[in-house]
């Protein structure tokens, strides 16, 4: 999935709009509320299998072109996600522009939750980057299509839990097809970033016996894991990570991980983690199929967090969401069947299959 990059003019920002090639958004709403300062991009990219799902990024964007960029390219990669999520949701996703240490405010986020409401559900918001559950709180005040709530308020709460569960079902996939076996007892797996989803994996992995090495930017944050988990190892920086002898590579921190500098000295066989957009540009995918490195395409695995908040809007149920998070095992290994099948990188053969059941389901309607 190749991400749209921002045009050099306005012009070129609408003309995007309408390029099937770069996505065919259904549509882009901009809106604005003067009293608060709120200026925000609502991006619904497909409703051809439901109500478009997608959280909020609430970020200080360089210019309005690159906000409504983010907007397009985030919600057409929420269309995918949840196509292979096997959710009933099309792809959407809202930006809030300006930093969110000074811009937000109660009023603010009620005035946001007015803009979402006025699309008559077409559009169900979520937390993302710069916003979090109490924010969804105020938003739903005003917005009854608001997930990621507080458990006192409906929701589900933290959708780290189901995140870090569904990459560590992606991860026995890719051992399963790489080795012959789920398990992960043994392995050396690195992972990049132990903050909200990367402390619950290494749970998820200690338990299952494997060997953990960690790195953060955040000292705190691997303090945090060393401390309660004394065999895990814990080294500099992320280049200090990819180089060491690993068996599995996990980013879970920022994207672009997976990119010219790092793909080549890379050692690990199999790269699977929670980080959004690993691919820092088109090609990458093929890179690491050349160097024999098979890479769980991340929409895929991370899925489990949006499965979660979708499940709010039927009554939380942590059991019912955490058996459909189990599922992303199936569908990894059926993108790799796919993969092989076709000759072409994993990241590609999600692709079509995501695409498939987009247009299944557009077919479908009379």
């Amino acid at each position: 999935m190749t991400d749209v990059r921002p045009p050099a003019d306005d012009l070129g920002v609408l003309s995007t709009l309408f390029r099937s090639e770069q996505g065919g958004h259904e549509q882009v709403v901009l809106c604005q509320d003067r009293e608060s300062g709120l200026k925000a991009v609502i991006a619904i990219h497909s409703t051809a299998l439901g109500p478009a799902l997608g959280g909020t990024r609430f970020h200080a964007y360089a210019s309005d072109a690159e906000a409504v960029m983010d907007a397009l390219n985030l919600a057409r990669g929420m269309s995918y996600k949840n196509a292979l999520a096997g959710l009933d949701h099309g792809g959407g996703k809202a930006v809030i522009i300006g930093d969110p240490e000074t811009l937000k405010s109660e009023q603010l986020l009620l005035a946001y939750g007015r803009f979402v409401a006025s699309l008559g559900g077409r559009y169900v918001t979520a937390c993302d980057v710069g916003t979090y559950v109490a924010d969804m709180d105020v938003v739903a005040r005003e917005c009854r299509w608001t997930t990621g709530r507080s458990p006192a308020n409906g929701g589900a709460g933290d959708s780290s839990v189901l995140t870090a569960f569904g990459v560590f079902q992606g991860m026995r996939a890719s051992a399963q097809h790489l080795w012959g076996d789920p398990t992960l007892r043994g392995r050396k797996v690195g992972v990049a970033g132990v903050g909200k989803v990367g402390h619950h994996l290494v749970e998820h992995l200690l338990e299952d016996g494997a060997e953990v090495v960690i790195t953060d930017v955040r000292a705190e944050s691997v303090d945090r894991v060393t401390a309660r988990h004394p065999g895990v190892t814990a080294v500099a920086d992320t280049d200090a990570l990819i180089r060491a002898d690993l068996d599995i590579y996990a980013p879970c921190a920022l994207g672009g991980a997976l990119n010219d500098d790092s793909v080549p000295v890379l050692t690990a066989k199999i790269v699977c983690g929670a980080a959004n957009n690993q691919l820092a540009h088109p090609g990458v995918e093929k890179d690491l199929a050349d160097r024999g490195i098979l890479y769980a395409p991340d929409y895929v695995v991370n899925a489990g967090g949006v499965i979660q908040v979708a499940d709010e809007l039927h009554g939380f149920d942590f059991d019912r969401a955490k058996a459909k998070a189990t599922k992303i095992f199936d569908t990894t290994l059926a993108i790799f069947d796919r993969a092989k099948a076709d000759g072409i990188p994993p990241a590609a053969a999600a692709d079509r299959l995501a695409e498939q059941r987009i247009a299944d389901a557009r077919s479908r309607r009379p």
